[in-house]
């Protein structure tokens, strides 16, 4: 089961790696809340397509239950994506990587405050040490130009796009009793229909970018991939092995984001990348050793 996790946490951030890979191409070929729109649009269709016998079989159990699937479709698939694709036209790839990194400790703050779940020193090691691949990630191994960032508005969004999705992932213990299936298809459902007002304000002030054939296809990667796949995948790890242990793979999103700009986008391999991912998976390693005994 443990070994199970694993796999499915570091699929699903390298399914998010490839995220960011997408969301470089489509620069020019898709505005962000159309983005937004079509992958959730998409992934609804897929998830729709192939799980309504099963949305039927658990409908009497996730009616009682939409609230909470409601909440996992706005707060963890909506606001966090919005929220970050506007950051980023106010702020640097540079700093929304760095504060990304911050999710896991936020996932640590809000189980030990809500439910006193204990983190070990290990974790905190292990922690520091992903912090540390993140930030050679994000530097291009150059730490010390890390001290010439300068906050913005963007980096004020990204807090709540930070808090929200570490919201979402403590939030899964109270997940309903249904199939994946299920579990993904309505949150999918609620994060496109919020999702339709945002991308109607995109048009309205003139900001809108349709999809091109490039827009198209990056869409339906993030729609199978970024939003299915990497969602369904993330639960199950988080479900496996608890939230704090699960977040902290969240530190691999950057490690992967980059080795895959190497291979798809011809960007140079440097020695960074190889002791980023070294780090990365090494805290990762060391927090899971140390974890405390009742997680």
């Amino acid at each position: 089961m443990l070994n199970r996790a694993y796999l499915y946490l570091v699929l699903a951030t390298l399914c998010w790696g490839g995220n960011a890979v997408a969301g470089k191409l489509a620069v020019g070929h898709i505005s962000p809340m159309m983005l937004t729109f079509w992958r959730w649009f998409f992934a609804v269709v897929v998830i729709f397509a192939i799980s309504m016998p099963q949305l039927v079989r658990d409908w009497p159990i996730a009616r009682k239950h939409l609230p909470i699937l409601a909440f996992f479709g706005v707060i963890g698939f909506t606001t966090f994506n919005a929220t970050l694709y506007t950051a980023l036209k106010y702020t640097t790839a540079i700093n929304v990587t760095i504060e990304q990194a911050a999710i896991p400790m936020l996932i640590f703050l809000f189980n030990f405050t809500l439910f006193r779940m204990r983190v070990s020193w290990a974790q905190i090691g292990g922690f520091s040490l992903t912090l540390i691949g993140v930030a050679l990630t994000a530097s291009h191994g150059d730490l010390m130009s890390l001290l010439e960032l300068e906050l913005n508005f963007g980096d004020a969004l990204m807090i709540i796009a930070l808090v929200a999705y570490a919201v979402y992932t403590v939030s899964l213990r109270w997940k309903p009793p249904v199939h994946w299936r299920t579990l993904m298809a309505l949150p999918a459902l609620f994060a496109l229909l919020t999702t339709i007002p945002l991308v109607g304000w995109e048009i309205s002030s003139g900001n809108a970018i349709w999809p091109d054939t490039a827009g198209w296809v990056i869409a339906a990667y993030t729609a199978v991939f970024a939003s299915l796949v990497a969602q369904t995948l993330y639960v199950f790890g988080v479900v496996g092995i608890g939230a704090n242990r699960a977040g902290l793979f969240i530190n691999l999103i950057p490690v992967f984001g980059t080795l895959l700009s190497v291979v798809i986008l011809g960007e140079d391999m440097q020695l960074f990348h190889v002791v980023a991912l070294v780090l990365a998976l090494g805290g990762i390693a060391i927090a899971e050793r140390g974890k405390p005994g009742s997680q």
